[in-house]
Parts: C-alpha cells; sequence; structure tokens
C-alpha cells in the first residue's frame, strides 16, 4: 500500500473535475469526464483524481462509477467526511481516497483538512477503508503538527496543500511558502509518510515543486484543462469546418 517505493521524479495526477463542470453548465452529456480521462492517460499521466462533492457540482455519482471501471492506472476519490460520501466511496473502492475539508459555497477547496480538528473522526474512517485495502491520504496544510497527527492516526500518505504558494503575489512570499511546503515535506519523508502535493500549480510555478527531492505525486487540474482549450481548439475548429463545409 502506502510503503511504495519513491519515484526519482514526480508522477502526475491529473484531475477532471472541470471537464464535468462544463459539461454541467449545458446540463447534458458532453464533455464527458471518463473519456476524457482516458485521454488523459494515453497521454501519460499517472492517476486520474475527481472529487465527488456533496452538492455533486461536477462529478456525480455515474461519473465516479464510470471511472472506477475504466481508469488502469490509478483512481483517486478526493471526498469529505460525509457519511453518504463515505459509503458510496466504500461500495466503489477507488485506489485511493483523499480527504478533503469541504464548503458549500466555495469554488475550490480553500485550505487543507485539520487532522488534528479531525482525529477521532478520521481515525475511525481511516480503518474502514484500510479493510477494503483503500489507501486513506489527507489534504493537508503544510504544518509539522497536521502532519504528526496523520502519522498518530496510521495515515501513511498526506497530500500538501500548494494554494498558499500558487497565490503569493510577490517572489519573497512564494519563497516563503516554498520553503514551508520543502520543509513538510522533507519531514514528513523522514517519517516514511507517501507526500504528494497539489492545488494551483500550472505551467510556471510547478517546476518549482517538482524539484522537492521525493515528492512522489502532483494532481493537478484546472490549469491542465485550461491549456486544452488552446492547444486543442485550433484542431476542433478545423474539423467541424471540413464537416460543414466540405
Amino acid at each position: 500500500m502506502f510503503l511504495e517505493e519513491k519515484s526519482k521524479v514526480p508522477k502526475l495526477g491529473v484531475n477532471i473535475d472541470h471537464v464535468a463542470t462544463l459539461r454541467q453548465a449545458r446540463g447534458g452529456l458532453e464533455p464527458d469526464p471518463v473519456e476524457a480521462a482516458l485521454m488523459c492517460e494515453k497521454a501519460g499521466c499517472d492517476s486520474i483524481v475527481a472529487h465527488l462533492r456533496e452538492d455533486r457540482r461536477h462529478i456525480n455519482d455515474k461519473d465516479v462509477v464510470g471511472l472506477r471501471k475504466e481508469v488502469e492506472t490509478k483512481f483517486n476519490l478526493e471526498m469529505s467526511m460525509n457519511p453518504g460520501i463515505v459509503d458510496i466511496a466504500l461500495k466503489i473502492g477507488p485506489d485511493q481516497v483523499t480527504l478533503v475539508p469541504e464548503k458549500r459555497r466555495e469554488l475550490t477547496t480553500e485550505g487543507g483538512l485539520s487532522v488534528i480538528k479531525y482525529e477521532k473522526r478520521l481515525s475511525g474512517i481511516t480503518a474502514l477503508f484500510n479493510k477494503k485495502g483503500i489507501d486513506v491520504s489527507v489534504f493537508i496544510d503544510p504544518d509539522r503538527d497536521e502532519i504528526r497527527s496523520a502519522i498518530y492516526i496510521g495515515i501513511g500518505i498526506i497530500e500538501i496543500h500548494t494554494g498558499g504558494y500558487s497565490l503569493a503575489r510577490d517572489k519573497r512570499s512564494q519563497a516563503k511558502e516554498f520553503k514551508k511546503i520543502k520543509d513538510s515535506a522533507e519531514y514528513a519523508m523522514s517519517k516514511g509518510i507517501i507526500v504528494n502535493a497539489g492545488h494551483g500549480l500550472n505551467y510556471t510555478n510547478v517546476k518549482q515543486i517538482a524539484s522537492i527531492k521525493g515528492i512522489s505525486e502532483l494532481n493537478i487540474g484546472h490549469s491542465i484543462i485550461s491549456r486544452a482549450v488552446f492547444t486543442g481548439l485550433y484542431r476542433a475548429v478545423k474539423e467541424m469546418k471540413l464537416i460543414t463545409c466540405g
């Protein structure tokens, strides 16, 4: 399970939530996030990430069933501690669950989950997934106390929230946030924890995070889907032009 060998370079997990966001804007069937997941795998990603929110604003129950059936790399289901969501995850059986905080009105996850605050509850949830052979990760801020709490309750994977680094307005602030991430990652790894990272990473700022020795995986979604609009738009227009005009 979480005692896998650390890679020399980080793996890439692609979050496909915003493919579903685009679909939900019209309430139709396209674009299909499962089809997007398969394309991401074909392009070489190492895992597929999807967040089943309580309000089903993008990814829905049918999507996670389809993803579990079709994903061949690793299916990482982001989720809150809501009992109904936990039951769905246990039934579907993703390769990994990543427990995150969730607020109904937030546009995206705003911070890390406090393991310290929810230690007892998380311990029980972790035990349920471990019995099913499902790896458990927690999405936390770069904080040693939170890491210690995760270790205490037997969680072997963490994902460090990189939002502060990604939103830094100047080089000094970014350097400060990067140091917090690097120090936390190195501390966790020294305790035998697998360390992933993500949130707000893009084509400009990701290289520095990827340079942290021992980081296992970087989970990135919005910037990849945003870039795809442009890298694929030219071809999409050309193909439609051929169909409509011959």
